[in-house]
């Protein structure tokens, strides 16, 4: 490990009591037979107990292999981790105990009721039958699912069967939560039911490790993010930090209407060619003053630490195509332009 991922890996375990830390992983790498590149190559971070850590970064990156060590799933080539102060390589049963994984998938048993499913988890984990019964009924309640306890898991509502994964995985209450794409294939509604719970466990003590692609997800729920690409992790702090560290950028966003050029593409394209501007994004914005739904372009332009001769050369620009440029606003760069400019940008 060397370079900015070195950097990273001590950065990762500083500023985290090791008497103190829910994880520890230290130097962890995962080779399978017959690659080329580590699947994790050298990785080093802490979670302190109460956290809430999210390691995020694109399929293939290395987060779900790094947690699979982690969970006791995957066996590492080499490191060390230690979950809930037992070591997963030489203690797995312990560390096992001390942890509990939701998975992205739907694996609620179906010939089970939710209750039976929430009931049967506990057992495995030797919760006495009597506290298994009346912890179910609570964790069930909790997160209102207490009319849905008879009912089968098919019976449930994506965001309902989450709130049940999570429930399950309290069951034996565990130190450390660990969550994998927690809101993936949710709606908006869902979403926000699974990151209320989610606060919740967290604020009653509950150590969280998420992994999920979706950075503003991170950005929301987290209170410091690993950037995860290529097997290496890239950086680790805070979101606010982590956005406040690209001190040689700007973000400027722009709600334009693209006018006869040759559709978004052209303006996108023609953007990105402008000096000093390193990347365009776009997204549809709503139009006003009797503008159709989906006429309007939201972009979003990274510049250097000054924004004002690069915005001067875009609004010329639009203006010499005839866009129409209904707004303007320049904001610190969000840690999705952190994420880019780390990893190298989506077209890498």
């Amino acid at each position: 490990m060397t370079g900015a991922a070195e950097a990273a890996g001590e950065q990762g375990l500083a500023g985290v009591d090791r008497r103190e830390a829910a994880v520890v992983v230290r130097d962890l790498v995962k080779r399978y037979p017959g690659r080329a590149r580590a699947a994790v190559d050298g990785v080093s971070f802490s979670v302190a107990r109460g956290e809430v850590f999210g390691l995020v970064g694109t399929n293939g990156a290395g987060k779900s292999t790094t947690v699979g060590v982690l969970t006791t799933l995957v066996a590492a080539t080499s490191g060390t981790v230690v979950v809930g102060g037992r070591d997963v390589r030489t203690d797995p049963a312990g560390a096992r105990g001390r942890l509990a994984v939701v998975t992205q998938h739907h694996n609620l048993d179906r010939s089970l009721s939710v209750r039976q499913n929430l009931v049967v988890h506990a057992r495995y984990h030797r919760v006495p039958r009597r506290r298994a019964h009346d912890r179910a009924d609570a964790l069930l309640e909790r997160f209102g699912l207490g009319d849905r306890a008879g009912s089968r898991p098919d019976r449930l509502s994506g965001g309902q069967q989450q709130r049940a994964k999570i429930a399950r995985a309290l069951m034996h209450e565990p130190a450390v939560l660990f969550v994998d794409e927690p809101s993936t294939a949710l709606d908006p509604r869902a979403r926000l039911v699974v990151s209320e719970v989610l606060g919740e466990v967290n604020a009653r003590g509950t150590t969280v490790v998420l992994t999920t692609h979706d950075l503003a997800e991170a950005e929301r729920w987290c209170h410091r993010v690993g950037i995860v690409d290529r097997g290496r992790l890239l950086a680790v702090d805070t979101p606010a930090a982590l956005g406040a560290s690209a001190a040689d950028a700007v973000a400027v966003e722009l709600v334009v209407a693209p006018g006869p050029v040759d559709g978004p593409g052209a303006v996108v394209a023609g953007l990105g060619s402008t000096a000093g501007v390193r990347r365009v994004e776009v997204a549809p914005a709503a139009g006003t003053d009797g503008a159709a739904e989906g006429t309007w372009l939201r972009l979003r332009l990274l510049t250097g630490a000054d924004p004002t001769v690069p915005l001067a050369e875009a609004l010329e620009a639009l203006r010499g195509w005839a866009c129409e440029v209904r707004e303007v606003r320049v904001s610190r760069p969000s840690l999705e332009d952190v994420f880019l400019e780390l990893t190298g940008g989506a077209g890498r």
